[in-house]
């Protein structure tokens, strides 16, 4: 494809397929170019560098978070679906937690979606304070929640491109795991539960039970307060 038919939008949205596939580890210009039918070359007349890219790729995946309605007096479930649709989001686009981590990231897309988790706190009566601290528990949580996806991704495909079978890799870990659980009588007696998840995974349910933990110690108004004395 000639540069002059090539577009920001397609080699962004192209960008982000790529990086679903291989990671950040995978993007360059020659692979994009690749991808997009044109030379690598081509594409640096839309882009500086593969930072340039990233951050592009980011900022469109944030503004794939539909925002809900604001409620002030059933603030909380506003407050989860913008977790859970955030959290969604981390998950489809795992490379996006390692960017946070690995790159100066910034743009519309996350700003559009900060300034509305702050705006679900201040209209249920939080004070600017209070919703700053809210609204950074709850992305801050989300995040880490995220992180097990991203590690099972990076890992696979690092595995993979060693021509290692990731399955059995994990299998194998898992099983020294256990065996390092042995001494220790409260994860003995998990082994072979429910409990005992693959790699980097937590138990079933472990994200919502904590979600609505962290949201139930959060209330408007007053000092704040610790779990388990908030009013709603």
């Amino acid at each position: 494809m000639p540069r002059d038919t090539l577009t920001l939008e397609q080699i962004v949205r192209t960008a982000v397929e790529l990086l679903d596939d291989e990671g950040l580890e995978g993007l360059n210009m020659r692979s994009l170019g690749k991808r997009l039918g044109a030379a690598a070359t081509a594409v640096y007349w839309h882009v500086k560098n593969k930072d340039d890219l990233v951050l592009l790729a980011s900022d469109r995946v944030w503004h794939e978070v539909a925002l809900p309605e604001l409620d002030a007096a059933d603030w909380r479930g506003p407050a989860t679906v913008m977790a859970d649709r955030l959290h969604t989001m981390l998950v489809r686009h795992p490379w996006l937690v390692q960017a946070m981590g690995s790159h100066l990231l910034y743009g519309a897309g996350k700003a559009r979606y900060d300034d509305h988790l702050l705006g679900v706190f201040e209209t249920a009566g939080f004070t600017p304070e209070q919703a700053d601290r809210a609204a950074g528990a709850v992305v801050t949580y989300v995040f880490g929640n995220a992180l097990g996806a991203s590690t099972m991704a990076s890992l696979s495909r690092r595995l993979r491109r060693a021509g290692e079978d990731a399955e059995g890799r994990f299998e194998e870990t898992l099983a020294k795991a256990a065996e390092a659980a042995g001494p220790f009588p409260r994860l003995r007696a998990r082994l072979g539960t429910a409990a005992a998840t693959g790699y980097a995974d937590a138990p079933d349910g472990t994200y919502g039970v904590g979600l609505r933990a962290l949201l139930a110690g959060l209330r408007p108004g007053g000092a704040d307060t610790a779990p388990g004395t908030a009013t709603p």
